[in-house]
């Protein structure tokens, strides 16, 4: 069958899609090749698609650069124009009777590679296109493979279609948590008065914190502005986050890297922003900030000690920012996934993401899924 490749959405039915992607040459899982042509692909169809920061080139090719990941590459094209494209990792979930082969979605599949958490997660489609339409056609082509018993897609918005797309045993919920974020329109629409949307308490410890800071000290979120700048703050975020969590990424070389590539990165294309946060000449600390498509979002943080018991460095830090982007035209002030107080106190909404694996049939799972309906036991995320 020949195919245009003036083909038009708009006139053509999702069985139709299904007919023409379902072609052997249409959708192909490949080895990634060289990554400057990868690039110049990525970012053509990012142009033409409604991706999150996430699945946008400065995220995926900071990731492959700095981990060396090399998962492979799904891609679904028509006449040789890219469709939609996405990452396949291989490797192994765990559960109560051992381990299964998976698939991930934008995932290498192993810890170090993956501990940069991906959210906001799918497939790179092109916004002509039903994206469950185009989703049902890349994951029919990987269930050709019999190797493989699970497909992990990890830090999808609740809503996404994706999720249901593919013909599959069951779809299990492995994991939900909600994505905190300030409305910046609010914001706007409050004077730029961000402190009159949140609750008495949190506008009592913020307004406490900044007086203990000094009356008179002016609150300045300062942008890297060079690598040399971007080396010396993210030593400075490493030494502030030392010893601060039980599990602590940046005690990972990898992740250091990673880090330090999205945010040499950001320099050149300012999707990404370093900021350090002062109060007077007191250190607040440092946010590392994707800022893309009318949306900014808090990646990684690190905080100078309280000066005093009341002090609260952190929330006077996401306020600098919140209210920096406001003033520039941003729509939303995202604090990413996770459950945490301060971003309960600082949000005016959340967005909620999930976890999933998307099971064939298998003997073992089959085993597992009675085991967890007896025992009433969790999928494991």
């Amino acid at each position: 069958m020949a195919v245009s490749t003036a083909l038009d959405p708009n006139e053509t039915t999702g069985e139709a899609l299904c007919m023409i992607f379902a072609s052997p040459e249409n959708v192909t899982l490949t080895a990634i090749g060289d990554l400057e042509a990868l690039a110049e692909r990525w970012q053509g169809l990012e142009g033409r698609a409604n991706g999150s920061f996430f699945l946008g080139w400065t995220w995926m090719g900071s990731w492959l650069s700095a981990t060396g990941a090399r998962p492979d590459l799904l891609t679904v094209s028509v006449g040789g124009r890219d469709m939609a494209l996405g990452f396949i990792g291989r490797s192994f979930l765990s559960g109560p009777l051992g381990r299964t082969r998976a698939l991930f979605l934008n995932q290498f599949g192993s810890g170090p590679a993956d501990r940069v958490f991906v959210e906001y997660n799918g497939l790179l489609i092109d916004r002509d296109y039903s994206a469950q339409v185009v989703a049902d056609v890349a994951f029919n082509h990987l269930a050709a493979d019999n190797h493989w018993s699970v497909l992990r897609l990890a830090g999808m918005v609740a809503s996404d279609p994706i999720s249901q797309a593919g013909r599959f045993r069951r779809r299990m919920l492995a994991q939900e948590l909600n994505a905190y974020f300030v409305d910046l329109r609010s914001v706007r629409a409050a004077d730029g008065n961000y402190l009159s949307l949140l609750s008495a308490n949190s506008r009592s410890q913020i307004r406490r914190s900044a007086r203990d800071y000094g009356e008179g000290a002016v609150v300045i979120p300062d942008k890297a502005k060079s690598p040399e700048q971007v080396d010396e703050w993210l030593a400075d975020m490493h030494h502030l986050n030392r010893d601060r969590h039980s599990d602590n990424a940046w005690e990972e070389p990898l992740f250091r890297a990673f880090a330090r590539q999205l945010a040499i990165c950001g320099l050149g294309n300012g999707e990404v922003e370093l900021l350090r946060i002062t109060a007077g000449e007191q250190l607040l600390g440092y946010l590392l900030n994707f800022v893309y498509r009318g949306r900014a979002m808090n990646y990684q943080s690190a905080f100078a000690p309280a000066i005093s018991s009341k002090a609260k460095p952190g929330l006077m830090c996401h306020v600098a920012a919140a209210e920096r982007y406001a003033m520039a035209g941003y729509d939303l002030y995202s604090l990413l996934a996770g459950g945490d107080r301060y971003k309960q106190s600082l949000a005016t909404g959340h967005e909620v993401l999930q976890w999933w694996n998307l099971e064939r049939f298998s003997p073992r799972l089959e085993a597992e899924h009675l085991l967890r309906k007896l025992f009433r036991r969790p999928v494991s995320a």
